[in-house]
């Protein structure tokens, strides 16, 4: 059996939006056998991997390598060799000051075939975020990307000073944090006057964006008040002025708001993209897990016997993928349930089954009683037969409401909410190191396991100064009844709800 050689994909990560990510590049994360990130590579971006991807960080910053780039190029071919497809994601572009032209001559020298797909790099993407753009008309009619990693004061240096100082382009350096002194001193050294102006932009494109301006003789002392450190992108030339006209990404409601996510990571996604896009920098720690119940007999028992029931009756999302992932596999498909009569409780839920190519013929907006009872008011459900598949140790509500109707009400257990404390570390360091902003709960099991995580620690003091945001009133009354006061309670009670009154309690702050 003759070994096959994999092939190696150079992917420019880009600069750390995720959503700056190019299409091709995605395709080759989702099937490479072999992943290979460094630091300046969003981990985000590592969702897109197949669940049986080797995942191997080999990230550089500040001196410390997790693996020089010699071990790097040779990992690279060692994997290949092996036969794996492989994935090397380098932030930005990987032939812009990314070494990838190195690795590239490495891997054809060992026969590995490889492919460039190429990416945004910081070098234009962190100064558009922060509002300045790298050419315009009136200001630069071309740019200069350098390296500002070299040590400038170095006798056999490179760099070319008195070209860079007597040029009109944009000078972008990267990687030169620690040398911002010695270029701005050899610019001026060598013509460049004093008053072209200057940005540093650290971390461009991501929410934890800082962006500090000045001119070549303010810049240096502004940096260090400012205490910015790399990774950032320097910018030198009049485009830099625009940056007060033209600034548009840290100027998003939420800039900056850094807020924890407790919700399950299966379910994060549409709130951490919600916030992402207004600005906020969302931290996931799932306190809950949904997993299967241990015993599925009753749900398909309840499935088998289907025909005898008149309504069926969904309460969240989970509820419904984990009944139609038990009616699929059982064999069946939605035409068994073309007999009954469906109510979902809230709008998600609704749309939810409407995927499925049912609509909802009752719709009681929240768990409240009166919700109940005005919902099913315009209808006989008087010794109807309902099926009520959801959540262990669900709340007692509806079957009861629905039981006073005179329904004949059975509940399955289609799936279970889990405590999960897999970051409790990291929780209570973000906390006790200030570094959260506000934490969201979308439900009374994101409360109860999130409180249970901090049951050893003065949970008033770590709490002191965050916003907590819920999503409804019962999430909020089990929010009190573990003695934490929300300050926030969306008014519509779904994730956009809950995503609008964060938005409306911080602009009343910034008024």
């Amino acid at each position: 059996m003759i070994n096959k050689t994999g092939k190696v994909y150079l992917i420019g990560a880009g600069p750390g939006d995720p959503g700056l990510l190019t299409i091709k590049a995605k395709e080759c994360i989702e099937t490479a056998d072999v992943v290979v990130y460094d630091y300046l590579a969003s981990a985000v971006l590592l969702n897109y991997a197949k669940n049986n991807a080797q995942i191997i960080y080999v990230g550089k910053k500040g001196g410390d390598h997790t693996l020089t780039q010699d071990k790097i190029n040779l990992l690279l071919v060692d994997k290949a060799k092996q036969g794996f497809d492989v994935a090397r994601l380098k932030g930005g572009d990987p032939f812009v000051f990314g070494r990838g032209g190195e690795e590239a001559q490495m891997l054809l020298s060992h026969g590995v075939p490889y492919e460039v797909v190429p990416g945004v790099t910081s070098a234009i993407a962190a100064p558009a975020y922060a509002g300045i753009p790298v050419t315009h008309r009136d200001h630069a009619s071309f740019v200069s990307f350098i390296t500002g990693h070299e040590n400038p004061s170095k006798k056999d240096s490179s760099m070319q000073w008195d070209v860079y100082a007597k040029s009109n382009a944009t000078l972008v350096f990267l990687m030169g944090v620690k040398n911002l002194a010695n270029i701005v001193k050899n610019l001026i050294k060598h013509g460049k006057p004093s008053d072209t102006p200057a940005a540093l932009v650290r971390w461009g494109t991501t929410a934890r964006q800082e962006t500090v301006t000045g001119t070549l003789e303010t810049i240096v002392d502004r940096v260090r008040q400012a205490g910015l450190k790399s990774p950032a992108v320097i910018v030198i030339g009049h485009v830099v002025s625009l940056r007060n006209e033209l600034a548009w990404f840290d100027k998003r409601p939420l800039f900056g708001k850094r807020i924890v996510i407790t919700r399950a990571r299966a379910q994060a996604s549409g709130l951490v993209s919600k916030l992402s896009k207004l600005g906020a920098l969302c931290i996931e720690i799932p306190t809950i897990q949904i997993a299967p119940p241990k015993d599925t007999a009753p749900l398909k028992d309840a499935i088998k016997n289907i025909k005898k029931y008149e309504w069926l009756i969904f309460t969240s999302v989970n509820g419904i993928k984990f009944f139609f992932d038990t009616l699929f596999d059982m064999g069946h498909d939605v035409r068994v349930l073309g007999h009954l009569k469906f109510a979902c409780i809230g709008p998600v839920t609704k749309q939810r089954l409407k995927d499925y190519g049912i609509i909802s013929d009752i719709l009681p907006k929240t768990y409240r009683a009166e919700s109940v009872i005005d919902a099913f008011s315009s209808v006989q459900i008087k010794n109807k037969k309902v099926l009520l598949p959801r959540a262990r140790l669900a709340r007692t509500i509806l079957p009861e409401e629905l039981t006073k109707m005179g329904a004949m009400v059975d509940e399955v257990i289609a799936y279970e909410t889990k405590l999960n404390d897999e970051d409790k570390e990291y929780l209570i360091s973000l906390l006790e190191n200030n570094e959260i902003d506000a934490i969201t709960f979308t439900s009374s099991s994101t409360v109860s396991n999130f409180m249970s995580q901090l049951e050893t620690k003065n949970t008033k003091q770590l709490l002191k100064n965050i916003v907590l945001a819920s999503i409804g009133p019962i999430t909020s009354d089990t929010a009190r009844s573990l003695d934490i006061e929300p300050d926030i309670e969306a008014k519509e009670y779904t994730i956009q709800g809950l995503v609008t009154s964060l938005l409306a309690y911080y602009e009343s702050k910034s008024k």
